[in-house]
């Protein structure tokens, strides 16, 4: 997969002609966009560097093709640069087998596989359903009971994860999957590898401008 590849389509039909991005918050934020909250939700397990010196969070959806698309490369991305803190927010807007998705995903986490469940369920290629989001959490070596327990043993606490990525989505304006948080920036719509470099280079900066 080439290292500066374009993605050919924008989620949900938005289309980015060169990067957009806009401040994500406002000295008078409302508590749904409290940076802290947004940033640093303690229930979701961050990937990448969990100690970075700049933090992505993506809004997604399992069936999102375009999420899928791009989850490579976002990967490889944050793996090259080695001090981004990556945090994926459930977004399950596309029916109720994407909640069952996410609602699975984050019960994961009691396994301590919730980045292992999400990589697992971006790697189809066709759309997902009940008996195929099991499949592929087992082949990643989650305990698929386990996980489906812990889902209903947990079903507050991740009913409000999801909630609470809905409200800030929401909040933010965003349309559709994926969108991102990178650093302090807004950004919708499907990003290239060297839209995704630009967009950290340019959080950096302004973190260090403020300083």
């Amino acid at each position: 997969m080439s290292r500066r590849r374009v993605l050919g389509a924008c989620g949900l039909g938005a289309a980015m002609a060169g990067l957009r991005l806009a401040p994500a918050f406002a000295a008078d934020s409302d508590d749904v966009l409290a940076e802290a909250k947004v940033l640093r939700d303690p229930e979701i397990p961050p990937a990448g560097n969990a100690h970075g010196d700049i933090t992505i969070v993506e809004f997604f959806d399992y069936n999102c093709p375009y999420c899928r698309r791009l989850a490579p490369e976002l990967a490889q991305v944050v793996y090259d640069d080695g001090k981004v803190r990556m945090i994926f927010k459930d977004w399950p807007i596309l029916g109720p087998v994407s909640v069952s998705a996410s609602r699975l995903a984050l019960a994961s986490k009691y396994q301590g596989k919730f980045v292992a469940a999400h990589e697992a369920l971006m790697s189809t290629s066709s759309r997902l359903t009940e008996p195929r989001i099991r499949e592929l959490l087992s082949g990643a070596g989650i305990d698929v009971e386990r996980a489906l327990k812990d889902m209903a043993a947990n079903a507050g606490p991740i009913d409000a994860i999801l909630t609470r990525n809905n409200e800030q989505a929401t909040a933010f304006g965003f349309n559709g999957t994926p969108a991102f948080i990178i650093g302090k920036f807004r950004v919708p719509g499907v990003l290239t590898m060297a839209q995704l470099d630009q967009a950290i280079a340019d959080a950096r900066k302004a973190a260090r401008d403020k300083k």
